[in-house]
């Protein structure tokens, strides 16, 4: 019989060969390799929003993933998201359904915790969608010269040194409490910011506090020498304009050291910042006459799991000013206790479930496209057009898109 399970000091042996079978890119070979993941992951245990799984056949570890428990903000609300990482499978239970029994578990856990919504990080978007997922925000990498970024005062601009890590992660804190999407950073993520010699940090300090940060590495460039050198920007944190200006400005006067510096940034108005926004040199796409700008990858996904608690903890939310009465019906086969149909009312904007039957508009949609839908990385207009939804009235298209339009898409900084 196959059970699932926290794993215990017992289990950790396997756990370690399951996991690098599972990722040989993490090029864990020797003793002291071993030695050290072991480590790692006793340091990632140590926060208690971290926790370690297996799913065990007669006694035998088959599989194993991390368990986070994360507070994200949902729009204008904290709430708790799950999270999985590290899925790994033994290799010699490979196509045994137990990734399948894992991800259920990891469902039915967060539901029965009072989670709304779960996140990860996919291996193969296609393989999570078959489970209900939805697409995030897309990763836009941007290659640009310094000189192309805006030039600033950086008056404010000062090298951060672990003593300033209270107000670094209170400056996180702040904007994490602004900005859709954005979630915990594990306690390790912290430790590890201020003791990777690779890491630098600058911050923008006024009033005896941190209103934004910037972390970046150095890496070689294109031309493959010493002098060759790339900046890559790991995050970047501002609090409002004058912050990002100055952040932005201390790129810009790297021009004499720095070819170009990489930036990773789910903002898709980006390039509107830069004097050329080409990604590198004059590299156009086929056969139209558009320079290529950046590169786009997909990858955090969301997933409902509770669509009656969702609106609950949105109760105060407002969804576009509406006011209706909306039957909605989701397709969950992956997870049967969360599909279903319920009647939402909205009055002036704010949503609670209602048991009188009667409704002024019926949409269908399936439970990958809702968490979708509803973290605000696609609208209704686009998913009724793609043969994603289904609406009752094509004339009421419109008044469902203003329910589910948000003026940001999710942001999201974790990485687990």
């Amino acid at each position: 019989m196959r059970t699932i399970r926290q794993l215990t000091e017992a289990d950790w042996e396997a756990f370690i060969t399951i996991s690098v079978n599972a990722y040989p890119g993490i090029k864990v070979v020797t003793a002291v390799d071993r030695q050290r993941f072991r480590q790692r992951n006793e340091q990632m245990i140590a926060d208690p929003i971290v926790s370690l799984w297996g799913a065990f056949e007669n006694g035998r570890l088959l599989g194993a993933m991390r368990l986070f428990d994360f507070a994200m903000t949902l729009h204008e609300t904290s709430v708790l998201m799950g999270g999985i990482g590290s899925v790994a499978v033994d290799l010699a239970y490979k196509k045994r359904k137990v990734a399948y029994d894992m991800i259920q578990f990891f469902l039915r856990h967060y539901r029965e915790k009072g989670a709304a919504l779960t996140a990860l990080y996919p291996f193969r978007p296609d393989f999570y969608r078959q489970m209900g997922f939805g697409y995030g925000t897309k990763m836009n990498q941007y290659r640009v010269e310094p000189a192309s970024l805006p030039r600033s005062s950086t008056t404010h601009i000062a090298f951060l040194t672990e003593k300033d890590k209270e107000a670094v992660m209170a400056c996180y804190g702040r904007y994490a409490q602004q900005t859709h999407g954005m979630m915990t950073l594990p306690t390790y993520t912290w430790d590890q910011l201020f003791t990777e010699p690779s890491l630098k940090i600058v911050g923008y300090k006024s009033g005896g506090e941190i209103r934004g940060y910037l972390i970046f590495a150095f890496q070689q460039g294109q031309g493959g020498h010493f002098l060759s050198n790339e900046i890559l920007v790991r995050a970047i944190v501002y609090e409002n304009p004058a912050v990002l200006a100055e952040l932005l400005g201390f790129l810009h006067t790297q021009a004499d050291q720095i070819e170009r510096i990489v930036i990773n940034t789910q903002d898709e108005d980006f390039h509107f910042l830069l004097a050329d926004p080409r990604f590198e040199g004059e590299l156009m796409l086929p056969r139209v006459l558009y320079h290529q700008s950046n590169t786009q990858g997909v990858g955090l996904m969301y997933r409902v799991i509770d669509v009656p608690r969702l609106f609950e903890q949105l109760a105060d939310h407002d969804f576009g000013g509406q006011t209706c009465r909306l039957k909605l019906t989701v397709r969950d086969s992956f997870l049967p206790e969360n599909a279903g149909s319920w009647i939402v009312g909205f009055e002036n904007g704010r949503a609670r479930l209602l048991s009188d039957p009667t409704h002024d508009i019926a949409i269908e949609l399936d439970v990958a496209a809702f968490s979708s839908l509803i973290m605000g990385t696609v609208s209704f207009r686009q998913l009724v057009f793609y043969s994603l939804a289904i609406v009752s009235d094509p004339a009421q298209i419109e008044t469902v898109n203003r329910l589910f339009h948000t003026a940001q898409k999710p942001i999201c900084m974790t990485s687990f």
